[in-house]
């Protein structure tokens, strides 16, 4: 894959366009509106991180410097690790329930560590005929530039191979730890046998990736949509669950008026599985899928229709 090229030398202008050859730029105006199956305004996805953080991660391991204990950034660090496991144990059920309510099937990001260690929460998923993306190994261990190819790709391939142990399944999809890539990293996952990932936040509808000599495809990017990630929004921003459900349910409400988006909500049941938030979690998909003109789907299936449009 072609490294970051469009910085100019000293002396000379930028060049119009992107500071790497990852994607080509576009704007809305520039867009195609994909055409979802029924004539649905709007795609609508759930994703369901199920992930295993370390109590006393490797010291070359690379994790989210953000999320560390009120108390302060410090190894074993029990206060996150509790947290985490209280997702798995009880947030995680209470998270379910509240999807099987609004009849919605989840996405699941499985990370390797989790799915050998929580087999009966794999199961409660598969069990609701969910998509399962490989996630990583660890909550504890992101992809970064300072890995070599080598180790990226046994990493890309250590997760991979982890979620089809776990399912019976190669996964279709890539969500990574915190959302890290590297230059390498579409490419890769390219050469792995992954048809799409969600790690981009930069758009509200699919494209397609540059995988090879800058060209595009087939790696196509489904939309993250950060901005109402509940970690994002009510953890590192501390933004109150009720304004939170209010900002999940504005924000369908303006890309199902302009058509041919992809919603992502993403949840993290040590997040949106506490007693306290579990009730606006109900807010916030009341007021999406009371909408017209959805398209209910798994990422699988949002990619796969995207895929013949793009």
């Amino acid at each position: 894959m072609a490294e970051p090229s469009n910085t100019p030398p000293v002396g000379e202008t930028r060049r119009p366009g992107m500071d790497h050859e990852l994607y080509p730029f576009r704007t809305l105006a520039e867009s195609p509106r994909l055409a979802w199956p029924g004539g649905a305004r709007m795609a609508v996805t759930v994703t369901l991180m199920l992930d295993y953080w370390e109590l006393d991660p490797p010291a070359e391991a690379s994790r989210d410097p953000r999320v560390v204990s009120p108390l302060g950034n410090f190894r074993p660090d029990w206060l996150t690790w509790s947290q985490r496991e209280y997702g798995n144990r009880v947030g995680i059920f209470r998270v379910l329930d509240m999807l099987d309510r609004f009849a919605v099937v989840p996405s699941v990001a499985l990370g390797a560590a989790a799915a050998r260690r929580y087999p009966e929460l794999v199961d409660e998923c598969a069990r609701r005929g969910a998509a399962f993306l490989a996630h990583g190994t660890h909550a504890t261990r992101r992809i970064t530039s300072r890995m070599s190819a080598a180790e990226e790709a046994a990493f890309i391939a250590e997760s991979r191979d982890a979620v089809q142990r776990a399912t019976g399944q190669h996964p279709a999809g890539w969500c990574g730890q915190d959302f890290n890539e590297s230059p390498r990293t579409p490419g890769l996952l390219a050469e792995s046998g992954f048809a799409y990932t969600t790690d981009w936040s930069n758009d509200d509808r699919p494209y397609l990736l540059n995988t090879a000599a800058g060209k595009p495809g087939p790696l196509i990017s489904l939309p993250a949509h950060s901005e109402w990630n509940d970690l994002e929004c009510m953890w590192l921003r501390r933004v109150a669950p009720a304004v939170w459900a209010r900002g999940v349910a504005e924000a369908a409400v303006v890309l199902h008026a302009e058509g041919g988006a992809a919603f992502n909500l993403t949840l993290h049941p040590w997040i949106a599985g506490q007693a306290h938030r579990i009730r606006y979690l109900g807010e916030a998909l009341a007021g999406v899928l009371g909408l017209p003109g959805l398209w209910r789907a798994t990422t699988d299936e949002v990619a796969r229709a995207a895929r013949d449009q793009l």
